[in-house]
């Protein structure tokens, strides 16, 4: 049997006098606390969120259609708007009689016809609707990924990553449905002025007001995203990760 001698000198020695960088090369430390912390770009993180949707594709799929008929249908009521306007501009007396029946205010001294009241109501509570569905549907999702959350804090992921890779599925999810939702939108409702109205709706229209209605319905998509998915990011970002690993699949 061979016995090796100790050292008394190197076993006082702190056990994190130096770490090793991704290099290989050793980095000094001066302080028992880590000195540099590895952050993911955000492309990274944004490629992680993206694998994420394609995983759970049929779920996002459901969240991002409840996203595009709430937009579509905001999208319709302002490009709608904007081609009664346009038609009011002509002072047409059966252009004006249409708009009358269909239900705008076209008196003589109005400029624009605006939106009714039941039409604000109904849009309001669609968005509200949509909202709730983001919600319920995110919080599922948190639920099922507990495990995939304590994970990746395990392996020292911040709160700040888990809340930002929750937030950058919602951003991607809200930009595509709020796209797809104001485009649709749009398109019935130039569909219905065509009908409705004739070819005098498009010719009467301003393209530059139905441009920036479709924008805004788009934006409004994105941000009623985010909104939907910031409590359950919070939830995902301050779980602890003994808890998450506990969940059974």
């Amino acid at each position: 049997m061979v016995f090796f001698p100790s050292h008394p000198e190197e076993d006082r020695l702190p056990l994190r006098e130096e770490i090793h960088t991704v290099s290989g090369q050793p980095s000094p430390i001066k302080s028992p606390d880590i000195a540099r912390q590895v952050v993911l770009p955000f492309r990274k993180s944004l490629e992680m969120s993206v694998k994420s949707l394609r995983v759970r594709f049929f779920r996002s799929l459901i969240t991002t259609i409840t996203l595009v008929l709430a937009v579509a249908f905001l999208g319709f009521v302002w490009v709608s708007t904007d081609l009664a306007d346009g038609l009011l501009r002509t002072r047409d007396a059966g252009v004006l009689q249409a708009l009358e029946r269909v239900g705008y205010d076209v008196g003589s001294g109005t400029a624009s016809v605006g939106s009714s009241a039941k039409d604000r109501w109904i849009v309001a509570l669609s968005l509200l609707v949509c909202v709730v569905g983001i919600v319920n549907a995110q919080l599922m999702a948190v639920t099922e990924r507990f495990r995939e959350i304590g994970t990746i804090k395990c392996l020292g992921a911040l709160d700040s990553f888990v809340l930002r890779l929750f937030l950058l599925e919602a951003g991607v999810q809200g930009l595509a449905g709020g796209t797809m939702g104001a485009v649709l939108g749009g398109l019935v409702a130039l569909m219905n002025g065509l009908f409705r109205y004739g070819f005098s709706a498009w010719t009467e229209i301003s393209w530059k007001a139905v441009g920036m209605s479709l924008g805004l319905a788009a934006l409004v998509g994105s941000l009623l995203s985010l909104l939907g998915v910031l409590y359950p990011a919070i939830v995902a970002a301050r779980m602890q990760p003994v808890e998450a690993m506990r969940v059974e699949e």
